[in-house]
């Protein structure tokens, strides 16, 4: 594994803080399909992410392919500047919660 592919896998699994088997659960609430941006379908992106997270979380290293990586990026990108918009008060049944848990990462573990 290259350096660079190293430290995605480092940072992918410090954001993500949700198993594939807590992100399927979740994934199937109608909590989670209410939030996000939908493009075209009725599937947010988030949501349509998440699916790809827990595939992701149920492979091996050595079965990641370059677009998994890429994903995995993207994922801690979006989970790090989304943890920079947390709002005041309780978090706990908020939108911007909903949304992180797509992404695989819930900010009440």
């Amino acid at each position: 594994m290259t350096d660079d592919r190293e430290q995605t896998a480092k940072d992918f699994h410090q954001a993500v803080n949700m198993t594939a088997t807590e992100l399927d659960r979740w994934l199937g609430t109608r909590e989670s399909k209410a939030v996000g941006a939908k493009s075209g379908g009725a599937e947010s992106i988030g949501h349509e992410s998440g699916r790809r997270i827990a595939k992701i979380l149920k492979k091996g290293n050595s079965d990641l392919s370059e677009d998994d990586y890429a994903h995995m990026r993207t994922v801690t990108g979006y989970i790090r500047r989304h943890l920079a918009q947390r709002p005041s008060g309780d978090v706990q049944a908020t939108p911007w919660r909903h949304s992180l848990m797509n992404w695989g990462h819930d900010p009440l573990k």
